[in-house]
């Protein structure tokens, strides 16, 4: 980051049939075979590192490959999830009605299991994520990117996709999460990659987990929510974390999400030195301009990573456009805190993606050669 815009992306990338198929399978509780599951994670892992560092990525990921979701994948990881629960639908979805419909009928609602906590949280096996370590590690070295990361789920997030049923309070829930998932978080850490914690929970959690609330009793739960996250990550650096903090990756009205501004604060009490967070789409393009009036509040030790691409459209960006987002931010922290990264994952649930595959390809190159404009620009004073 000293001479140039570095690239990553949210995670999250486009699953073969091959891939889905498996994923599929392993959560109807059907007979899979182990080493044939191993090997199709394996290949497809290689195969996303090696196109993430040819289209120009430099923080790279397994794209998720082996979970069928950013949130409910921890059921095979730790205990006291079981059954299915019910579906709330965002507030602002819930006001079109209409769109809605026509969402659940054009495939648009994804129809995988959410269990829900029934008992005790407790570690359950680690043998799902040193598979998902071996076959990262196994790519990078092959294909040598400039760095690599893996996601986890945050307490908060599991929280918002699994209620409890089974803990006397909210907190004491999210205390055992956070205990529980802390061997997770602190493995990614020891076997050398970036550790990303997935916390949407911090955003669209105003318009689905706690849509009934006013906006100072939301800073008080979402405070709670990074609280607990902050105590999971006490045994790592924090410059080896970053969180990704959005309002659902969906194409829809987003009306009713909680402004960057009121929660801005809130973010840069959580531990993790980077931040991700959408600024690409019309609803949040102007999140900047919270960020300059707020300068004075992001800690020096900050990274902020914007979103820069779109993650729910199949335009691609124009490289000059990238490069625009990027300097808007650089401007607001310096050149040297920025990395240019996407609003959310494209394939955040196995199976579904709004973005053709071959477009996410795409996309991440004009990310790619946007921040080498960029670069240019703020490093080496090339006029626009």
């Amino acid at each position: 980051m000293s001479d140039r815009i570095l690239t990553t992306h949210v995670g999250s990338l486009p699953r073969s049939k091959d891939v889905t198929d498996l994923v599929f399978a392993q959560e109807r509780g059907e007979a899979v075979d182990p080493a044939q599951f191993d090997a199709v994670i394996g290949a497809a892992v290689d195969d996303a590192v090696q196109r993430q560092v040819e289209a120009g990525i430099d923080l790279v990921s397994d794209g998720e490959m082996s979970k069928i979701s950013y949130a409910t994948y921890i059921k095979d990881r730790i205990t006291g999830f079981d059954g299915d629960s019910p579906r709330t639908p965002p507030k602002d979805l819930e006001m079109f009605p209409s769109f809605l419909e026509r969402q659940a009928k054009g495939g648009g609602t994804p129809t995988y299991r959410r269990p829900k906590c029934v008992g005790p949280i407790a570690v359950k096996s680690m043998e799902p994520l040193e598979a998902d370590l071996a076959h990262m590690v196994a790519a990078m070295v092959k294909h040598q990117p400039g760095g690599g990361f893996m996601n986890s789920a945050s307490p908060g997030v599991i929280a918002l996709f699994q209620p409890n049923e089974h803990y006397a309070t909210q907190d004491a829930y999210l205390e055992a999460l956070a205990e529980a998932m802390r061997p997770e978080y602190e493995a990614i850490v020891a076997a050398g990659l970036l550790l990303q914690l997935d916390s949407p929970d911090l955003g669209l959690g105003w318009h689905m987990m706690y849509k009934d609330r006013s906006e100072a009793e939301y800073l008080r739960l979402i405070g709670g929510h990074v609280e607990a996250l902050n105590h999971a990550l006490r045994n790592v650096p924090a410059d080896r974390v970053r969180m990704h903090v959005c309002w659902g990756n969906y194409e829809g009205p987003h009306c009713c999400d909680v402004e960057m501004g009121v929660i801005l604060p809130t973010l840069m009490t959580a531990k993790p030195a980077g931040l991700l967070f959408e600024t690409s789409n019309p609803r949040h393009q102007a999140d900047w301009t919270y960020f300059a009036e707020m300068a004075h509040l992001i800690p020096e030790d900050k990274i902020l990573i914007p979103g820069v691409i779109d993650s729910t459209t199949n335009f691609i960006e124009h490289p000059r456009v990238v490069a625009e987002r990027i300097e808007r931010y650089a401007g607001i922290i310096g050149r040297e805190r920025v990395i240019a990264g996407t609003d959310c994952g494209f394939s955040t649930f196995a199976g579904f993606g709004v973005v053709d595959p071959s477009i996410v390809w795409a996309k991440l190159k004009t990310l790619a050669e946007g921040a080498a404009l960029a670069s240019e620009r703020l490093w080496r004073g090339v006029a626009a």
